[in-house]
């Protein structure tokens, strides 16, 4: 919409959509830390699955920032559509098999309340998916998700952890800013985010593996951690970082659906997603204003909207769930939305591409060394 709409290039439309997300994930989260999950008695944010992913996100997204000084328009805009049209398939299938799933639970709800003309507690609808608790007290009390004291609902381990990270990755950051680009100094830097990133990211994959920790959310345990399946989701995570450093976009679009996939809830995995996605966004904007890849004004108006939009949209989205008694109506917006947004872009941005090729434009990659901002 920034390039639609507003008319800013799409590099620039990329800075000031990190700075949007940053301030439209800090309502939600702030929103979300008081928040226990639909149906255990846990947080709605599950901080195992932030931890493992964090860390690899945030290193992706230095990745991405350099990529999007290299990478011309057109090439940004291509690589944009492309990864629209996917995500929004795998959300609408995604979204089908959840809704199919729920109206299965719903005939059943309904067969019993028939035939043994039962009280609430018979006809309570339990959040997908079911299973074995593993110990974990589980709530029937349908998609009330109930609040309480930010204190008593925050891992304050796992938080001090994933904030460490991003500290000591901004400082890095901001030390690199007053090197020389290219220099000795400016990729040694650079490097030293790979050990903090990889590092702690480790130490959660570790504990996992033994079983030291669990990701209990999706209300089955998962207690055998295979190697590659921990590698490949750091892999997702890193990936994720490199899109949305890239594209501009909140890296949800990639944890959103490998969280659905793992079987956690819509509501956690929306949570999830926006909690680590606060730390990844507000790193790249950061990194972008170090560029002077934006002009502050609009960045600060559109971060304002951004915000009061998000306290809005969490309200209203909660109460259609409650309303509607599906949770899978979060999966077809996200879905809907991220498909729209291929067809108005790849529309716009076709036509730009042939009006820069007219006009004999450099259409290659730039030299990030020559990068001055």
């Amino acid at each position: 919409m920034l390039t639609l709409i507003i008319g800013f290039d799409p590099k620039t439309s990329t800075a000031i959509s990190k700075c949007m997300i940053t301030g439209a994930a800090g309502a939600t989260v702030y929103y979300n830390l008081k928040l226990r999950h639909p149906t255990l008695d846990l947080p709605i944010i599950d901080y195992d699955l932030a931890l493992l992913l964090q860390p690899m996100l945030l290193l992706g997204i230095s990745i991405g920032v350099v990529l999007n000084t290299l990478f011309a328009d057109w090439m940004v805009t291509v690589l944009l559509i492309v990864l629209f049209i996917v995500t929004s398939t795998k959300s609408f299938f995604k979204g089908v098999e959840t809704w199919k799933k729920e109206t299965i639970i719903k005939k059943e709800v309904s067969r019993r309340l028939t035939s043994r003309n039962a009280g609430a507690e018979d006809a309570t609808y339990k959040l997908l998916p079911g299973g074995p608790t593993n110990g974990v007290r589980v709530r029937i009390e349908g998609y009330k998700t109930p609040e309480v004291s930010i204190v008593e609902n925050v891992y304050w381990k796992d938080f001090t952890i994933i904030l460490t990270v991003w500290v000591i990755l901004l400082l890095l950051h901001l030390f690199k800013n007053y090197t020389p680009t290219c220099s000795t100094a400016y990729w040694i830097l650079n490097l030293l985010q790979v050990p903090v990133a990889v590092g702690a990211s480790a130490y959660e994959a570790v504990c996992l593996y033994k079983g030291t920790r669990m990701v209990m959310s999706s209300g089955e345990a998962v207690l055998t951690w295979k190697v590659h399946q921990l590698i490949l989701y750091c892999c997702c995570g890193i990936l994720a970082g490199i899109v949305g450093g890239l594209l501009g976009l909140g890296g949800g679009f990639i944890l959103g659906p490998l969280f659905l996939e793992l079987g956690i809830p819509p509501q956690v995995s929306s949570a999830t997603a926006t909690f680590v996605m606060i730390f990844s966004s507000s790193m790249s904007a950061i990194q972008y204003y170090l560029l002077k890849r934006f002009p502050v004004p609009y960045a600060l108006y559109f971060v304002a909207v951004a915000t009061v939009a998000a306290l809005v949209g969490q309200h209203v989205v909660r109460k259609i769930i409650s309303i509607v008694g599906r949770a899978s109506v979060i999966i077809f917006v996200l879905a809907f939305t991220i498909f729209i947004s291929a067809l108005t872009l790849g529309g716009f941005g076709i036509a730009d591409t042939i009006r820069r090729i007219k006009e004999g434009q450099y259409m290659g990659f730039d030299n990030i060394c020559a990068y001055s901002p």
